[in-house]
């Protein structure tokens, strides 16, 4: 009797035990007053910590705890909303523009424990979304305050995230330093990043915004080349739409596309940080998510294999088929976070795994995912820098992912980027993960053309000085142009490369030319301006290495000075314009002349196009976005001095 008790008291126990489960709800966030899909929209599950934004779309899928029926969408100047969803799937929503001007608060914060009073750089609208303790006020005009402790509050951004110091480039006098030499840059990671500090409701740090990298974000319509060549340069010129005397140029370059079926095989090796820094909704399950995405692009050719590192390097997965796919999923979702980091020896064990399935003729290429929160063990950061420059000249690339914040390490996984010879993104979201690993497939993995180099040879009788837009951090010296040993950035399969030159013509009075005392030993040949609009404005030298190769070709082009208006350029070249000129904003730059974010805007609606995946869009209500976020950094300074 005692044991049916027993086995009935059992039964009852599992039986009542029931796993915590899920269901996913979907839905369109878009604004109410002119039905535009909003990305970047926080949606979280009331009284949790699960959240998601909106994609370019303003599509968001999320997984809610059975017995959680309220929704809470919140977004920079607009009114938050908590809905209730029931039982419901599929729930879009209309956010309302908020009522109450933002140039008419200022913030003001008070940490709890400590009562200090901290600056804010954060908009606040009545019902929006901000970053703020509990316990901030809200000092509107006449001092009044307003408790905002019912405001829902997305977490603030930690500060001990770490950026590259960025000293940005000069006019340059075309009559002593003729010469303009860069190693062209496809990364992207900074856009990515700026979006996710403005959708938190925040400014980014000035060197977190690598202003080639916002313009390279975007796909370009540009045609491939039709020679024979891995790449065709194009040129466009016409006037600096922040200063109208100045000439603006735009060189775009365009990578061949290689058809998916056509391009190489690959053996990837997938290295993991699985630490505990990595433990967070935004970072490892965003990883995986991520790779399972790659996964699906694989064919039998491929292989990958797993390596993952914390406290010590292991292999989870020795190199597999690409039509495993299975398998391959199953040792991904398998993966957990904790522990210390030793990220030096998960590299090296990375490149030993992939050195022994070393195809010849293929892709090599290993995927770093991380947060770049990590130490390298034995090995100092120099070590390890040198270690992946001397496998890339093996034909093995390097490759890095960038997940989460707060202690995010941009400068760190940068550097790892460009000396694997690989790209560097940063994931935010699962539509960033779909886009630089599924859409971007072949350009993210697959190189045409590697250590692609630029020079640009200025005409002293036309150009008076120049200013290269962004890529501070690819800079060469003149001789490097030639040098086949020095490396430069790669290009992948449809890549497209734009940079921006910003010229005073000869002849224009302006105030970036200072003149020094003539040269005492040597005579400086003046030149006197050109005005013949058929002159060479400039000669364009693009050099390149075929994938295999250790030779490099070289190929030119000429630009005449032959302006056309800017109403009259392409929408690429107004769309471009416009992100250099919001990058120039949000780094507060001394250059920006007259650039503002509401011309900026003006001028990316103009160069929208078509835009199918609603990326243009997506900036553009970040652009706005900032434009607020400024107005009330600008008031927190004014108050702050007060």
């Amino acid at each position: 009797m005692k044991k049916l008790l027993l086995i009935i008291m059992v039964f009852a126990a599992l039986t009542g035990f029931k796993s915590s489960s899920t269901r996913i709800v979907y839905g369109t966030v878009f604004s109410a007053d002119d039905k535009i899909p909003l990305p970047g929209v926080t949606v979280m599950v009331k009284g949790t910590g699960i959240g998601i934004q909106t994609d370019s779309k303003g599509k968001y899928s999320l997984n809610v705890p059975d017995g959680k029926i309220y929704l809470t969408f919140a977004f920079i100047g607009y009114q938050t909303q908590t809905v209730n969803i029931g039982g419901k799937s599929k729930v879009d929503v209309a956010l309302k523009g908020s009522s109450t001007q933002l140039n008419e608060v200022v913030v003001t914060g008070y940490a709890a424990q400590k009562r200090k009073e901290v600056a804010a750089s954060v908009a606040i609208v009545k019902g929006q979304a901000v970053n703020s303790a509990a316990g901030m006020r809200l000092t509107l005009r006449g001092n009044r305050t307003l408790n905002a402790n019912y405001m829902y509050a997305p977490a603030p951004v930690q500060d001990n995230e770490s950026y590259k110091g960025i000293t940005e480039n000069a006019f340059t006098n075309a009559a002593s330093t003729p010469l303009s030499t860069f190693s062209v840059d496809v990364d992207a990671a900074s856009y990515s990043n700026v979006r996710r500090f403005i959708n938190n409701g925040q400014l980014p740090p000035a060197d977190a915004v690598r202003v080639e990298e916002m313009i390279n974000y975007f796909n370009y319509n540009l045609t491939g080349p039709t020679d024979g060549g891995p790449v065709a340069i194009h040129t466009e010129l016409s006037s600096a739409p922040w200063n109208t005397s100045h000439r603006l140029l735009r060189i775009g370059l365009k990578a061949k596309t290689i058809p998916t079926n056509n391009l190489p095989a690959s053996n990837l090796v997938f290295l993991i940080d699985v630490s505990g820094s990595m433990d967070s909704p935004n970072k490892l399950p965003l990883v995986q998510s991520s790779l399972k995405m790659l996964v699906d692009q694989l064919r039998p050719q491929d292989k990958v294999a797993l390596v993952v590192y914390a406290g010590a390097a292991g292999v989870v997965l020795p190199s597999t088929p690409g039509d495993k796919k299975e398998t391959i999923k199953n040792a991904i979702d398998n993966l957990s976070a904790g522990g210390s980091t030793a990220g030096g020896e998960g590299i090296k064990l990375a490149y030993k795994i992939a050195a022994e399935s070393f195809v010849k003729t293929g892709n090599n290429r290993i995927i770093l995912a991380t947060d770049g929160d990590f130490n390298v063990g034995a090995s100092s950061d120099d070590d390890m820098e040198k270690l992946i420059e001397k496998k890339r000249e093996s034909g093995i690339f390097l490759s890095v992912l960038g997940y989460g914040m707060g202690n995010y390490k941009d400068s760190k996984m940068e550097t790892l980027a460009d000396k694997g010879n690989g790209n560097y993104a940063y994931i935010d979201n699962i539509t960033e993960a779909r886009k630089t690993l599924v859409t971007e497939f072949g350009g993210t993995l697959f190189t045409v053309a590697k250590d692609v180099k630029l020079q640009i040879e200025f005409n002293p009788a036309k150009v008076q000085a120049y200013r290269l837009l962004g890529y501070e951090n690819r800079i060469l010296n003149k001789e490097d142009f030639n040098d086949d040993k020095k490396d430069a950035g790669d290009m992948g399969s449809g890549h497209t490369v734009t940079a921006f030159y910003e010229i005073v013509p000869a002849g224009i009075k302006d105030d970036y030319m200072v003149s020094v005392d003539p040269l005492k030993y040597q005579k400086v040949k003046e030149s006197k301006a050109d005005l013949n609009p058929s002159a060479e404005m400039m000669t364009i030298k693009f050099r390149y290495k075929e994938p295999v190769s250790s030779v490099s070709k070289l190929s030119q082009a000429v630009v005449y000075d032959k302006p056309v208006g800017f109403n009259s350029t392409s929408v690429d070249f107004k769309f471009a314009s416009a992100v250099a000129e919001v990058g120039m904003l949000l780094r507060d730059s001394k250059f920006k002349q007259k650039a503002s974010y509401a011309h900026a805007i003006a001028t990316a609606r103009a160069g929208k196009g078509e835009d199918t995946e609603g990326y243009r869009a997506e900036f553009i209500r970040l652009a706005e976005s900032a434009k607020l976020l400024s107005k009330s950094a600008a008031l927190a300074k004014v108050n702050e001095e007060e």
